[in-house]
């Protein structure tokens, strides 16, 4: 396994929504660290780590959302360390703002140099509403993607598809379109932090069908397969490649600072390593608990991480999650 990117993070600002579909699982208590501190590490870390490991991409980023108390010194900081956060920006999460107020917002990213936006949408506005759990989210986010283009900047959506949604597919495609959005990809979510309350909804193929052919076309079919079909492919090593998260935490910060930048990545790469050795590999784990018949879509990673999860309750297993994304840990691919 071969360590191809590192990712400092810290999830210092909050978000505005509460998604039922959350990788981080935010509730509304940020686990970050400040700031400064954030940014004096990172500068430290970055300098060492470009020294010794000069074959990896190394970026700095910061969440839960990028509705930064000071998002023009932020952007810049980004830009200085060399991170594509600085250039594409996921606009979930921000705070409500007037057509006025993103107008203004869109000609400040602009001259900063921002490339692109990008918007996920659950469904036509009432629905996305209730699933973000706010009110006038998606009107605020068709509000921002306008002003975006009217500046523009480049804009696209993603709009996770569920049993629940799918049939609201066609029409909010349209609207976005509408709106000014023409990059729009449709995607089935993962089960990673709250996205394991869609499992119940997970889409299956036959369920397609309620799409329009033009939809179809936006949702990878070489990339979400039905169980039955991934289950039929000779076992073969999927995952080569994997990126190292740093998570900036209160209760990692105070070691990480007396660590060189070479030993924090080694450090987590033992987690890494650790964690899937815990585990029987993506074909023992399919003979276990696979479903031969199963037409519910899945990328390989996420019919990986459910398999993992079968094995670890079955067998109490009690690791430390490499996959939870918001301690440090790693990503596969």
């Amino acid at each position: 396994m071969r360590t191809t990117s590192v990712m400092i993070q810290n999830l210092c600002v909050p978000c505005a929504c509460r998604c039922r579909y959350c990788l981080l699982s935010w509730d509304g208590h940020p686990a970050g660290i400040s700031w400064e501190d954030s940014t004096a590490f990172a500068e430290r870390f970055l300098a060492e780590a470009r020294q010794s490991r000069p074959e990896t991409d190394f970026s700095f980023t910061f969440g839960y959302a990028m509705e930064h108390p000071d998002l023009v010194n932020a952007l810049r900081f980004l830009r200085k360390t060399g991170s594509p956060q600085a250039d594409y920006l996921q606009c979930d999460g921000m705070k409500q703002r007037s057509r006025q107020e993103c107008e203004e917002l869109a000609a400040i990213l602009k001259d900063e140099g921002v490339l692109a936006l990008n918007f996920t949408f659950y469904g036509l506005p009432e629905y996305h509403d209730r699933f973000a759990a706010r009110q006038g989210d998606s009107e605020l986010m068709v509000r921002m993607a306008r002003a975006a283009v009217q500046a523009g900047l480049s804009v696209s959506a993603g709009i996770p598809i569920t049993k629940e949604n799918i049939r609201q597919a066609d029409e909010l495609t349209a609207f976005l379109k509408t709106s000014g959005i023409d990059k729009i990809r449709l995607f089935i979510p993962h089960e990673e932090g709250r996205g394991i309350a869609l499992a119940s909804c997970r889409l299956e193929k036959q369920d397609l069908a309620l799409l329009s052919m033009e939809n179809r076309r936006l949702l990878n079919g070489k990339v979400y397969r039905t169980e039955s079909e991934w289950l039929q492919e000779k076992d073969a090593v999927r995952e080569t490649r994997r990126m190292i998260i740093i998570s900036l935490r209160p209760d990692t910060l105070e070691r990480y600072e007396k660590m060189s930048a070479e030993e924090i990545i080694s450090e987590i790469e033992g987690l890494d390593e650790a964690y899937y050795a815990a585990f029987p590999s993506f074909s023992e784990l399919a003979r276990q608990y696979g479903s031969p018949d199963s037409t519910k879509l899945y990328r390989y990673r996420d019919l990986y991480a459910a398999y993992r999860r079968q094995y670890a309750r079955e067998h109490s297993l009690s690791l430390y999650d490499v996959t939870d994304e918001r301690q440090s840990g790693s990503r596969r691919s």
